[in-house]
């Protein structure tokens, strides 16, 4: 998004064609940035006594981070590996992390237009941005008996976040059938057709 040139009387044409309600999100996507995590190459394995929570808290040897700051400095250093895990990772070192769940979690849905040209974002607890479309998918996974299905959020890096049960409730309130099978409910954005379940009879 370029910048607002009111003084002299004009305003560009890209940001006039984003909904007033997305911008602040894009400008916010816009303003992200993130270490070269994928540039590194560690050479030193470390297993530290931090854990990530199903809820997104933070813990380190079972004593919570109440840091937020602190907590985004070390969400925004982690990678997921070929082999599935994900890492803090240094230029230097890689650190072994519990994770619960999924690194982080939806906690935000904003909303601009409907039907068919619907697009939806969400914010994450660590007020990361994404814009639900092909490239950052919402999709249902099934995490077991104990759990049962839950959504989620691509968000970067082969990393998701869990959304969080109020925006789930959202989603169900936005929820239409699908143009293909109109027993599978779901959600557009972005120009796409995101699945929330199946109905049953």
């Amino acid at each position: 998004m370029t910048a607002d040139n009111s003084a002299n009387g004009r305003v560009d044409k890209d940001e006039v064609s984003i909904p007033p309600e997305l911008r602040p999100v894009v400008k916010a996507i816009a303003d992200q940035s993130l270490p070269p995590v994928d540039k590194w190459m560690p050479t030193r394995l470390i297993k530290i006594p931090m854990r990530i929570g199903r809820d997104g808290q933070w813990y380190y040897q079972g004593t919570p981070i109440l840091r937020p700051a602190l907590v985004r400095l070390f969400a925004s250093v982690l990678r997921r590996e070929p082999d599935g895990d994900i890492y803090l990772v240094t230029p230097g070192e890689k650190y072994q992390i519990d994770i619960d769940d999924a690194p982080f979690v939806a906690k935000e849905l904003t909303v601009s237009g409907s039907g068919e040209d619907q697009v939806l974002a969400m914010r994450t607890n660590m007020d990361e941005y994404v814009i639900i479309s092909e490239d950052n998918a919402l999709f249902m996974d099934d995490g077991g008996p104990s759990v049962g299905a839950s959504p989620y959020v691509h968000v970067r890096g082969g990393m998701n976040a869990l959304v969080s049960r109020p925006v789930y409730y959202e989603l169900v309130d936005l929820a239409v059938p699908s143009a293909a099978d109109p027993n599978v409910m779901g959600v557009y954005s972005k120009g796409g057709f995101f699945s929330l379940g199946t109905v049953t009879a």
